[in-house]
């Protein structure tokens, strides 16, 4: 007996690749699953000329999927991690979190190989609060551009301009093979990924069990213990994914370590903080307390302020 599923995407090339991947893994690993995909546009692929600072919504690239699958149109999301809301609506939950590709951003750029390399005044594409923020406090000579639209977009917009480099994560750039493009893979200990950084986010509604077996199979452990104090530690900051925030969670020496970085657009600012636990069932609460670390060396200052402007 053949059972369908549907998959609910964004219809850029990246999303479709992820939803592609996870259908393919799903179909590979149950032959009598069929699996489609149905194609949603969101609102953060429709308003493309204005900062995702300025439109002042966590689920911009999400809430549409979601409301399709409450509505059933749909059985299954899936969403990039980092772009999913730490609060997920009622009547749905995250059944899987897939391994995670490198989590760090990478630097595209046809003149220069580095960060290090690029001259005084240079002049840098990014869509992110949180690279901005980072690059500003390591080159505040840098001139930042605001760029947005899918990768395939920036990437036109890149080869069309003369800027001298434009930040993307290495996983997206990966997955549609462009390595090729790559002039840096930028050092965590520069840059710190956005929370989720790499990963996939399964979604389905909380009462479909059915689903859930068959999404069960593509969850990784580790990397959903790491996703779950990031993610914890992003909500306690009450932060978006247009807050600068850097988070990076994984195992070192047996125990799972959370970096996490808070600081000002202008990166006169920024706050770095460590925690560890040996027990991954404390993850969520590891990331709730070094989150209030960080509160407690001035975050809250620094994030209010931010979201003050953005609110004008």
């Amino acid at each position: 007996m053949t059972h369908k599923l549907i998959i609910g995407t964004r219809d850029s090339p990246l999303a479709l690749w992820q939803a592609e991947f996870v259908r393919d893994r799903l179909q590979k690993r149950f032959r009598s699953l069929t699996v489609e995909l149905a194609l949603i546009k969101t609102k953060g692929d429709k308003i493309l000329d204005q900062a995702l600072s300025k439109i002042g919504d966590k689920g911009l690239f999400t809430k549409e999927i979601e409301n399709a699958l409450i509505d059933r149109r749909v059985d299954i999301a899936v969403h990039s991690l980092k772009d999913l809301p730490t609060n997920t609506p009622e009547g749905l939950r995250i059944a899987a979190i897939t391994t995670r590709e490198k989590v760090n951003d990478v630097l595209i750029s046809t003149k220069w190989k580095s960060l290090a390399d690029l001259p005084e005044g240079a002049v840098i594409a990014t869509g992110s609060l949180r690279r901005t923020a980072q690059l500003k406090h390591l080159r505040p000579d840098f001139e930042i551009v605001d760029i947005r639209g899918n990768l395939n977009t920036r990437m036109k917009k890149y080869d069309a301009s003369n800027w001298d480099g434009m930040m993307l994560a290495y996983a997206g750039v990966k997955r549609l093979k462009w390595e090729h493009r790559i002039a840096q893979v930028i050092p965590t200990d520069l840059i710190l990924p956005a929370v989720g950084q790499g990963s996939l986010g399964i979604e389905i509604r909380e009462d479909d069990d059915v689903t859930a077996r068959y999404i069960r199979a593509l969850h990784h452990e580790e990397t959903a213990a790491a996703a779950t104090a990031e993610r914890a530690l992003l909500h306690e900051l009450e932060g978006g994914c247009q807050i600068p925030i850097g988070a990076w969670a994984r195992r070192i020496d047996g125990r799972l370590t959370l970096d996490a970085m808070v600081a000002s657009v202008d990166g006169t600012v920024r706050l770095d903080a460590r925690a560890s636990t040996q027990d991954l069932s404390r993850a969520a609460s590891m990331g709730r307390r070094l989150a209030r670390k960080l509160i407690a060396n001035g975050a809250r200052e620094i994030l209010d302020e931010i979201r003050n402007e953005q609110a004008k």
